[in-house]
Protein backbone atom coordinates (compact mmCIF):
# COMPACT_ATOMS: atom_id res chain seq x y z
CA UNK A 1 0.00 0.00 0.00
CA UNK A 2 2.84 2.38 0.93
CA UNK A 3 4.59 1.54 -2.33
CA UNK A 4 1.43 2.33 -4.34
CA UNK A 5 1.06 5.73 -2.63
CA UNK A 6 4.72 6.48 -3.32
CA UNK A 7 4.32 5.68 -7.01
CA UNK A 8 1.24 7.93 -7.24
CA UNK A 9 3.13 10.79 -5.60
CA UNK A 10 6.08 10.38 -7.99
CA UNK A 11 3.75 10.30 -11.04
CA UNK A 12 1.91 13.40 -9.86
CA UNK A 13 5.13 15.29 -9.23
CA UNK A 14 6.52 14.29 -12.65
CA UNK A 15 3.35 15.42 -14.44
CA UNK A 16 3.39 18.76 -12.59
CA UNK A 17 7.03 19.31 -13.55
CA UNK A 18 6.43 18.52 -17.25
CA UNK A 19 3.48 20.92 -17.42
CA UNK A 20 5.55 23.62 -15.69
CA UNK A 21 8.30 23.47 -18.31
CA UNK A 22 5.86 23.33 -21.22
CA UNK A 23 6.18 19.69 -22.30
CA UNK A 24 2.78 18.12 -23.08
CA UNK A 25 1.94 14.93 -21.23
CA UNK A 26 0.35 11.82 -22.73
CA UNK A 27 -2.96 12.73 -21.08
CA UNK A 28 -3.08 16.33 -22.26
CA UNK A 29 -4.90 15.47 -25.55
CA UNK A 30 -8.23 13.57 -25.69
CA UNK A 31 -8.15 10.07 -27.15
CA UNK A 32 -10.26 9.83 -30.29
CA UNK A 33 -12.12 6.51 -30.57
CA UNK A 34 -12.14 4.69 -33.89
CA UNK A 35 -15.20 5.90 -35.81
CA UNK A 36 -17.89 3.49 -36.98
CA UNK A 37 -18.77 2.88 -40.62
CA UNK A 38 -22.42 3.12 -41.65
CA UNK A 39 -23.62 0.79 -44.41
CA UNK A 40 -27.04 1.30 -46.02
CA UNK A 41 -28.47 -1.85 -47.60
CA UNK A 42 -31.65 -1.61 -49.68
CA UNK A 43 -33.18 -5.06 -50.02
CA UNK A 44 -36.32 -6.79 -51.26
CA UNK A 45 -38.99 -7.14 -48.57
CA UNK A 46 -38.94 -10.94 -48.77
CA UNK A 47 -35.38 -10.97 -47.39
CA UNK A 48 -36.21 -9.10 -44.19
CA UNK A 49 -36.15 -11.88 -41.59
CA UNK A 50 -33.07 -13.56 -43.03
CA UNK A 51 -31.04 -10.36 -43.31
CA UNK A 52 -32.05 -9.20 -39.84
CA UNK A 53 -30.73 -12.48 -38.44
CA UNK A 54 -27.53 -12.26 -40.48
CA UNK A 55 -26.77 -8.74 -39.24
CA UNK A 56 -25.55 -9.65 -35.69
CA UNK A 57 -23.59 -12.59 -37.08
CA UNK A 58 -21.71 -10.21 -39.36
CA UNK A 59 -21.16 -7.70 -36.57
CA UNK A 60 -19.57 -10.33 -34.35
CA UNK A 61 -16.40 -9.93 -36.40
CA UNK A 62 -17.13 -6.40 -37.63
CA UNK A 63 -18.32 -4.53 -34.52
CA UNK A 64 -17.51 -1.08 -35.94
CA UNK A 65 -19.85 -1.47 -38.92
CA UNK A 66 -23.41 -0.23 -38.46
CA UNK A 67 -25.82 -1.78 -40.95
CA UNK A 68 -29.09 -0.03 -41.76
CA UNK A 69 -31.64 -1.93 -43.83
CA UNK A 70 -34.20 -0.38 -46.12
CA UNK A 71 -36.77 -3.01 -47.11
CA UNK A 72 -39.38 -2.58 -49.83
CA UNK A 73 -40.42 -3.60 -53.32
CA UNK A 74 -37.44 -3.92 -55.65
CA UNK A 75 -38.95 -1.44 -58.11
CA UNK A 76 -39.44 1.23 -55.45
CA UNK A 77 -35.90 0.70 -54.14
CA UNK A 78 -34.55 1.01 -57.68
CA UNK A 79 -36.33 4.36 -58.09
CA UNK A 80 -34.92 5.61 -54.77
CA UNK A 81 -31.41 4.78 -55.94
CA UNK A 82 -31.96 6.49 -59.29
CA UNK A 83 -33.15 9.56 -57.40
CA UNK A 84 -29.92 9.72 -55.39
CA UNK A 85 -30.57 7.70 -52.23
CA UNK A 86 -27.17 7.08 -50.51
CA UNK A 87 -27.39 3.30 -50.83
CA UNK A 88 -24.25 1.18 -50.57
CA UNK A 89 -25.66 -2.26 -51.41
CA UNK A 90 -28.79 -3.16 -53.39
CA UNK A 91 -30.38 -6.62 -53.27
CA UNK A 92 -33.30 -7.08 -55.65
CA UNK A 93 -35.80 -9.92 -55.96
CA UNK A 94 -35.39 -9.89 -59.73
CA UNK A 95 -32.77 -9.30 -62.39
CA UNK A 96 -34.67 -6.49 -64.12
CA UNK A 97 -34.12 -3.79 -61.49
CA UNK A 98 -30.39 -4.43 -61.24
CA UNK A 99 -30.09 -4.48 -65.03
CA UNK A 100 -31.75 -1.06 -65.17
CA UNK A 101 -29.26 0.42 -62.69
CA UNK A 102 -26.35 -1.13 -64.56
CA UNK A 103 -27.55 0.39 -67.82
CA UNK A 104 -27.48 3.79 -66.12
CA UNK A 105 -23.87 3.16 -65.03
CA UNK A 106 -24.78 3.31 -61.33
CA UNK A 107 -23.22 -0.01 -60.28
CA UNK A 108 -19.66 -0.83 -59.31
CA UNK A 109 -18.29 -2.97 -62.16
CA UNK A 110 -17.85 -6.61 -61.22
CA UNK A 111 -19.86 -6.34 -57.99
CA UNK A 112 -22.96 -8.23 -59.13
CA UNK A 113 -23.64 -11.63 -57.61
CA UNK A 114 -26.66 -13.87 -56.93
CA UNK A 115 -27.13 -14.61 -53.24
CA UNK A 116 -30.30 -16.73 -53.26
CA UNK A 117 -33.25 -18.12 -55.23
CA UNK A 118 -36.92 -18.66 -54.40
CA UNK A 119 -40.19 -20.29 -55.50
CA UNK A 120 -43.61 -18.75 -56.18
CA UNK A 121 -46.59 -20.33 -54.41
CA UNK A 122 -50.35 -19.90 -54.26
CA UNK A 123 -51.59 -19.38 -50.69
CA UNK A 124 -55.02 -19.12 -49.08
CA UNK A 125 -56.16 -18.28 -45.53
CA UNK A 126 -55.66 -21.17 -43.14
CA UNK A 127 -59.39 -21.73 -42.66
CA UNK A 128 -60.20 -21.94 -46.40
CA UNK A 129 -60.69 -25.29 -48.13
CA UNK A 130 -61.65 -26.40 -51.61
CA UNK A 131 -58.90 -24.54 -53.51
CA UNK A 132 -56.38 -27.02 -54.86
CA UNK A 133 -55.00 -25.40 -58.02
CA UNK A 134 -54.51 -22.12 -59.84
CA UNK A 135 -57.57 -22.91 -61.94
CA UNK A 136 -59.79 -22.68 -58.85
CA UNK A 137 -59.11 -18.93 -58.86
CA UNK A 138 -61.74 -18.71 -61.62
CA UNK A 139 -64.43 -20.06 -59.27
CA UNK A 140 -67.20 -17.61 -58.36
CA UNK A 141 -66.60 -18.14 -54.64
CA UNK A 142 -63.11 -16.66 -55.01
CA UNK A 143 -63.78 -12.90 -54.90
CA UNK A 144 -60.30 -11.38 -54.49
CA UNK A 145 -56.84 -12.56 -55.51
CA UNK A 146 -53.83 -10.58 -54.24
CA UNK A 147 -50.61 -10.18 -56.20
CA UNK A 148 -47.81 -7.61 -56.19
CA UNK A 149 -48.11 -4.67 -58.55
CA UNK A 150 -46.43 -6.15 -61.67
CA UNK A 151 -44.86 -2.85 -62.73
CA UNK A 152 -42.75 -2.54 -59.59
CA UNK A 153 -42.98 -5.75 -57.53
CA UNK A 154 -41.03 -8.77 -58.86
CA UNK A 155 -43.41 -11.21 -57.15
CA UNK A 156 -46.22 -9.53 -59.08
CA UNK A 157 -44.30 -9.85 -62.34
CA UNK A 158 -43.76 -13.57 -61.72
CA UNK A 159 -47.44 -13.97 -60.76
CA UNK A 160 -48.61 -12.29 -63.95
CA UNK A 161 -46.35 -14.52 -66.03
CA UNK A 162 -47.76 -17.67 -64.39
CA UNK A 163 -51.40 -16.60 -64.70
CA UNK A 164 -50.93 -15.65 -68.32
CA UNK A 165 -49.15 -18.91 -69.15
CA UNK A 166 -52.01 -20.85 -67.58
CA UNK A 167 -54.50 -18.66 -69.51
CA UNK A 168 -56.14 -17.57 -66.26
CA UNK A 169 -55.18 -13.87 -66.25
CA UNK A 170 -58.07 -12.58 -68.38
CA UNK A 171 -60.62 -14.62 -66.39
CA UNK A 172 -59.61 -13.22 -62.99
CA UNK A 173 -58.39 -9.73 -63.92
CA UNK A 174 -61.40 -8.13 -62.23
CA UNK A 175 -60.63 -10.01 -59.00
CA UNK A 176 -57.03 -8.88 -58.69
CA UNK A 177 -55.93 -6.77 -55.73
CA UNK A 178 -52.52 -5.18 -56.26
CA UNK A 179 -50.07 -4.78 -53.37
CA UNK A 180 -47.04 -2.51 -52.96
CA UNK A 181 -44.78 -5.43 -52.03
CA UNK A 182 -44.97 -9.17 -51.50
CA UNK A 183 -45.40 -8.85 -47.73
CA UNK A 184 -48.54 -6.80 -48.29
CA UNK A 185 -49.88 -9.65 -50.45
CA UNK A 186 -49.24 -12.00 -47.53
CA UNK A 187 -50.99 -9.59 -45.17
CA UNK A 188 -54.08 -9.40 -47.42
CA UNK A 189 -54.41 -13.19 -47.36
CA UNK A 190 -53.66 -13.50 -43.63
CA UNK A 191 -56.39 -10.97 -42.78
CA UNK A 192 -58.93 -12.53 -45.13
CA UNK A 193 -59.07 -9.40 -47.27
CA UNK A 194 -58.08 -11.67 -50.16
CA UNK A 195 -59.25 -15.23 -50.75
CA UNK A 196 -55.90 -16.18 -52.28
CA UNK A 197 -52.54 -14.67 -53.16
CA UNK A 198 -49.25 -15.39 -54.89
CA UNK A 199 -46.18 -15.00 -52.69
CA UNK A 200 -42.73 -16.53 -52.34
CA UNK A 201 -42.44 -19.85 -50.54
CA UNK A 202 -40.27 -18.12 -47.93
CA UNK A 203 -43.10 -15.66 -47.15
CA UNK A 204 -45.57 -18.49 -46.69
CA UNK A 205 -43.12 -20.26 -44.38
CA UNK A 206 -43.02 -17.41 -41.84
CA UNK A 207 -46.81 -17.25 -41.51
CA UNK A 208 -49.05 -19.60 -39.53
CA UNK A 209 -52.18 -17.93 -40.91
CA UNK A 210 -51.90 -19.11 -44.51
CA UNK A 211 -51.42 -22.45 -46.20
CA UNK A 212 -49.74 -23.29 -49.47
CA UNK A 213 -52.02 -24.69 -52.17
CA UNK A 214 -49.47 -25.30 -54.89
CA UNK A 215 -46.09 -24.10 -56.12
CA UNK A 216 -45.93 -22.57 -59.58
CA UNK A 217 -44.07 -24.58 -62.19
CA UNK A 218 -40.77 -22.78 -62.73
CA UNK A 219 -41.11 -23.07 -66.50
CA UNK A 220 -44.03 -20.63 -66.34
CA UNK A 221 -42.04 -17.65 -65.03
CA UNK A 222 -38.62 -16.03 -65.15
CA UNK A 223 -36.02 -17.41 -62.69
CA UNK A 224 -36.65 -16.04 -59.20
CA UNK A 225 -33.22 -14.84 -58.16
CA UNK A 226 -31.83 -12.26 -55.73
CA UNK A 227 -29.00 -10.35 -57.40
CA UNK A 228 -26.80 -8.15 -55.23
CA UNK A 229 -24.80 -5.18 -56.48
CA UNK A 230 -22.70 -2.42 -54.94
CA UNK A 231 -23.43 1.16 -55.92
CA UNK A 232 -20.63 3.00 -57.65
CA UNK A 233 -21.23 6.16 -55.59
CA UNK A 234 -20.90 4.29 -52.29
CA UNK A 235 -18.42 5.91 -49.90
CA UNK A 236 -17.84 2.55 -48.23
CA UNK A 237 -16.95 0.28 -51.14
CA UNK A 238 -14.52 -1.91 -49.18
CA UNK A 239 -17.06 -2.44 -46.41
CA UNK A 240 -19.79 -3.14 -48.96
CA UNK A 241 -17.56 -5.76 -50.61
CA UNK A 242 -16.85 -7.32 -47.23
CA UNK A 243 -20.56 -7.55 -46.40
CA UNK A 244 -21.29 -8.99 -49.84
CA UNK A 245 -18.69 -11.68 -49.30
CA UNK A 246 -20.13 -12.50 -45.88
CA UNK A 247 -23.54 -13.19 -47.45
CA UNK A 248 -21.84 -16.05 -49.32
CA UNK A 249 -20.28 -17.46 -46.14
CA UNK A 250 -21.40 -20.68 -44.45
CA UNK A 251 -22.94 -18.72 -41.55
CA UNK A 252 -25.09 -16.62 -43.87
CA UNK A 253 -26.02 -19.61 -46.04
CA UNK A 254 -27.31 -21.44 -42.98
CA UNK A 255 -29.66 -18.56 -42.24
CA UNK A 256 -30.92 -18.39 -45.84
CA UNK A 257 -31.59 -22.13 -45.75
CA UNK A 258 -33.44 -21.77 -42.44
CA UNK A 259 -35.91 -19.38 -44.04
CA UNK A 260 -36.42 -21.58 -47.06
CA UNK A 261 -34.29 -19.81 -49.66
CA UNK A 262 -32.60 -21.86 -52.34
CA UNK A 263 -28.86 -21.27 -52.60
CA UNK A 264 -27.40 -20.62 -56.06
Amino acid sequence: MKRRRLMILIATALTTMLIAIGIPTLTSAPVVAQSNTNLLVSAAASLQEALEEIKPLYQQTNPNINITYNFGSSGALQQQIEQGAPVDVFISAAKRQVDALEQKNLLLPGSRTIIAKNRLVLVVPGNISGISSFYNLKDTRVKKVAIGEPRSVPAGQYAQQVLQKLKIWDHIKSKLVFANNVRQVLSFVESGNADAGLVYSTDAKISNKVKVVVAADEKYHSPIIYPLAILKRSKNVDTAKNFSQFLASDKAKAVFRKYGFILP
